[in-house]
């Protein structure tokens, strides 16, 4: 078991510090939005108080949060996205499964065969085994890096196919504008970390659902929050 979560030195309790980061990282709030949401509860935190909970504790409860068993039938779907950090263009790997869990994300300055490789090395790595099904847009790099990475896995190309990726950057982009954009690639890397986690925690994956399965599976994903965070619910 992964050690407690440790809130020493800090002057508010748990569960509010919990709570703050969770409504920064599962909803379209700004710093400034989430200490007015915090406010109307009665708690009253500063914006960059919120910022540095957010910094110090997303990546904790990130680890902390349980993974999804993988699946030897998965299908990887697979897509870039371009992001202007600086004045300077970086793109941000992705990959997802075949009902849209978020299975790694990595950002990379470059657009070629070494970064997809270092994708696909790293999606091998954390999901312990390939997949059934590889997916891709026509974009070179991705063949090149599967005929050295996987040759054994199918690997389809084609745009078309490949919604699912793509779909999978919409919630990223909206959060980006609410940011007004990231400050570093080292800032967009933690954010989209945990912000993805929880996505994958929060958001029901696959078939269509009934009002009461969706409701049990929040109450779940926030009994399940709350145990990353070591707080009681």
């Amino acid at each position: 078991m992964p050690n407690p979560v440790s809130y020493k030195r800090h002057r508010f309790a748990p569960q509010i510090i919990a709570h703050a980061v969770w409504l920064y990282f599962r909803f379209l709030l700004s710093l400034r939005l989430a200490e007015e949401k915090l406010l109307e509860r009665g708690i009253v935190v500063s914006y960059e108080t919120v910022g540095t909970w957010a910094l110090k504790f997303g990546p904790v409860y990130s680890r902390r949060l349980k993974r999804r068993t993988p699946s030897r039938h998965d299908i990887w779907h697979l897509d870039e996205v371009v992001i202007t950090i600086a004045g300077q263009k970086h793109w941000l790997w992705r990959a997802v499964d075949q009902v849209g869990y978020m299975l790694d994300e990595i950002v990379q300055s470059r657009r070629d065969t070494k970064a997809a490789k270092r994708l696909l090395r790293r999606l091998l790595k954390r999901q312990r085994h390939a997949p059934r099904r590889l997916i891709t847009d026509k974009l070179g790099s991705y063949a090149a890096a599967h005929r050295q990475v996987m040759p054994s896995v199918e690997h389809r190309s084609h745009k078309g196919l490949n919604n699912q990726a793509e779909n999978s950057h919409l919630p990223l982009r909206r959060r980006e504008r609410v940011m007004q954009g990231f400050r570093s690639t080292g800032g967009l890397q933690r954010f989209a970390s945990v912000f993805s986690a929880a996505r994958n925690l929060f958001v029901p994956h696959g078939s269509r659902r009934s009002a009461l399965a969706i409701h049990f599976h929040r109450l779940d994903a926030m009994a399940a929050w709350n145990a990353a965070a070591c707080v009681a619910g």
